[in-house]
């Protein structure tokens, strides 16, 4: 098989895209550099292209690798053919390949081998391939014996190898897998002795639908319902319409007495309910999985991307505060840098610690010029910002409530320790939260991805698959923001393209032993950084008050030589050239194009210079919850409300409203017309006004709108 021709087939793309990208793939690119830096032998392809030309070929390469052992097991036991060569070649996806194979698959011990064994075989093909009239009862009699007592054994066992025959045969399996598709439903009902203690799948207690049409997340839910041991669940079409497929081909046109008729029909009846609906039953499932992972993986993707670029607060000095109850609330100051440089315990919600905690607020604000302070939205959150905002502060000192999912997670990891080896983790769950309205891509990176809580079913999905996407969905939102070399944790820096942990760590290192990088070049003497993985790291590594002005830029050092002919043709400064009125707007590009240098890259480099490091998210906005709102007994109907969308999945959209329980706004409630899907009005970290529609206090649920 041409894995090139294949994927160009499949995607659309031109061969030579799919040649370039498979190429620069070999060599060790990434997919980041690739999009940005190699666009003349992509054809401009962005990483989603990439990306899937990458994923293609991986999966057509495991197609060739298990035709490749197939073709091993049949020549081993010498039944290897030309036809079958031929059929093996053909099969272009993994299902063909399993359904030609399935004959010849080494079996264990079944009733039709048993059957086989007994000397049967050449009466079922007698039946199945009759050469002339015979009178079968008289032929059945030929193999009665020691281990054929009567003719019913005997018809049995021929009914038992010529099911098996139709089981096996490529084109049954195919047309019944095409009905299953089609016309499958999917049903799932409560197991009787379980319905108590599986009360939260109640809705699939006595559930159907048509199987292939049925979303991602219910297919998910019923799932995970059914490995909790909840539900039973069947994906079966009309029984009546399999065994019609079956029947058009055994016994089909075949002329054959009423007798052999019969035989054949009962073992079509049992191939099917025995052997194929089971097998083909088991096989849609395990797709209509793969479906529903592939679904909640690129909702957990799309969530995650809006999250790590979520604007950040910027170089400001924040006061971060993790919130509770009985053991009080953990504060933490840090610097414009995001150094802690102050960590204390107040009590605010306690009447004897609540005069003492806001005395010693304003006074950190005063004494660490506190610009922000970053309030943790779990356990007393609310509360504590309300306290906080009652205080007499500076104007220009925002409140902000943040998200702290995962923030235990890291103060409980390795990293953190690493970071704070002489803090307990309260004061590193503190710092987590302040540093996440500073930068919350450089903070969230230390985090499983898993743990942000903006996915759904995350631990039920395929856990390669997800991870690879998540993988992804890092690195490429690391290297589109940029990484300042200087000040980057070896977490960020292990993100960027062509670097790993390794690597990374080697850069931190080096730095803290020679001092700042002053020039992109230093990194090459970064141990273990050779000229690969500076090819593929440079562009997105970047140094603010370095030797060259055009290292805090994103234009790879290999257009440096183009840069300086393009300031020698203007008579400037490379400088001058790195401003939105830069002299380069509007002039030729033409006379620069080389073999290597197209004109995507210059202009590209154009648009760095004017520009040069810029920071593509959006500005920070700061956000407050209805201030007389603070539990879920505090809504009531067509109350309109500020929130913040913290998750989007394919339903609809979960909302914090500021009462510890997020509303969810249905798909159907999102906009005033009709939304396929929710990503099309909403995404993560957006914020938004609702209107509540119900409050379910004692399911905890509270259903929200955004029509209007």
């Amino acid at each position: 098989m041409n894995i090139q021709i294949a994927i160009s087939r499949d995607t659309g793309l031109k061969e030579n895209q799919v040649a370039a990208v498979l190429d620069l793939l070999e060599q060790g690119s990434t997919v980041p550099f690739i999009a940005r830096y190699r666009k003349e032998r992509t054809g401009s392809l962005d990483e989603v292209a990439i990306s899937d030309i990458r994923d293609r070929a991986k999966l057509l390469k495991e197609l060739e690798a298990r035709k490749q052992a197939i073709i091993k097991s049949l020549e081993e036991r010498a039944l290897y053919t030309k036809a079958l060569a031929q059929q093996i070649e053909n099969a272009d996806t993994m299902t063909r390949l399993e359904d030609v194979y399935e004959k010849y698959r080494p079996k264990r011990r079944t009733r039709a081998s048993i059957a086989r064994e007994k000397g049967l075989e050449p009466l079922a093909l007698m039946i199945l391939a009759p050469k002339a009239p015979v009178d079968l009862q008289k032929e059945a009699s030929k193999f009665i014996g020691p281990d054929v007592t009567n003719p019913e054994e005997v018809w049995a066992g021929v009914r038992d190898i010529i099911a098996e025959i139709i089981n096996e045969d490529a084109s049954i399996r195919s047309g019944i897998r095409d009905l299953f598709v089609k016309t499958a439903m999917i049903s799932s009902t409560a197991i009787k002795s379980k319905a108590e203690e599986g009360a939260k799948f109640k809705d699939y207690f006595d559930w159907q639908e048509p199987a292939f049409k049925a979303p991602s997340h219910r297919i998910l839910a019923m799932l995970r319902g059914a490995a909790e041991k909840f539900l039973r669940i069947h994906v079966l079409p009309e029984e009546k319409k399999a065994l019609r497929i079956i029947h058009a081909i055994y016994p089909g046109k075949r002329q054959v007495t009423p007798q052999s008729r019969e035989q054949i029909l009962g073992a079509a009846e049992d191939a099917y309910k025995r052997l194929l609906s089971k097998s083909i039953e088991n096989e849609v499932l395990r797709g209509l999985k793969q479906k529903a992972d592939e679904k909640a993986v690129a909702v957990f993707s799309n969530n995650l991307r809006q999250v790590l670029l979520s604007p950040p607060l910027g170089g400001r000095p924040v006061l971060a505060i993790d919130p509770g109850f009985r053991t009080g609330c953990k504060i933490a100051c840090l610097d414009a840098t995001g150094k802690l440089v102050h960590h204390d315990v107040i009590h605010p919600h306690s009447p004897n610690g609540k005069t003492s905690a806001a005395q010693l607020i304003p006074k950190l604000v005063k004494r660490h010029k506190i610009r922000a302070i970053a309030v943790g939205n779990g356990t007393a959150g609310r509360e504590t910002e309300s306290f906080i905002r009652e205080l007499t502060l500076p104007e220009d000192v925002d409140v902000i409530m943040v998200d702290e999912s995962g923030a235990s997670i890291y103060s409980a990891s390795e990293t953190a320790r690493e970071e704070f080896p002489d803090h307990d983790i309260t004061v590193r769950g503190a710092v987590s939260i302040g540093r996440r309205l500073m930068d919350p891509l450089a903070e969230l990176v230390k985090v499983e991805p898993k743990s942000i809580g903006v996915g759904q079913y995350q631990h039920d999905v395929d856990q390669n698959m997800l991870q690879t996407a998540l993988d992804d969905v890092v690195v490429s939102c690391v290297n589109q923001i940029g990484v300042e070399a200087n000040t980057a944790s070896k977490q960020l820096l292990s993100r960027v393209s062509g670097l790993n942990a390794g690597i990374a760590a080697n850069m931190v290192k080096y730095r803290d032993e020679n001092g700042a990088f002053v020039s992109r070049t230093d990194f090459l003497k970064v141990p273990r950084l050779g000229k690969k993985a500076f090819e593929q790291a440079a562009g997105f590594l970047r140094i603010q008050n370095g030797k060259n002005p055009l290292d805090r830029s994103g234009i790879h050092p290999e257009s440096y030589t183009v840069v300086k002919q393009m300031a020698k043709d203007l008579g400037c400064r490379v400088e001058e050239m790195m401003t939105t009125k830069a002299p380069v707007h509007g002039m030729d590009l033409t006379p620069y194009v080389t073999e290597t240098t197209g004109l995507p890259t210059l202009k590209d480099i154009v648009s760095e210079l004017a520009a040069p490091g810029r920071d593509p998210r959006q500005p920070f906005q700061a956000f407050s919850f209805d201030k007389n709102i603070h539990e879920i007994t505090d809504l009531v109907p067509d109350m309109v409300v500020p929130g913040i969308v913290t998750n989007v999945t394919a339903f609809g959209a979960f909302v914090d409203i500021g009462v510890h329980q997020d509303g969810l706004v249905h798909i159907s409630q999102l906009a005033d017309r009709f939304v396929k899907d929710p990503n099309e009005v909403v995404k993560v970290r957006q914020q938004v006004k609702v209107r509540v529609l119900e409050v379910d206090i004692a399911r905890k649920r509270i259903s929200l709108s955004m029509k209007g």
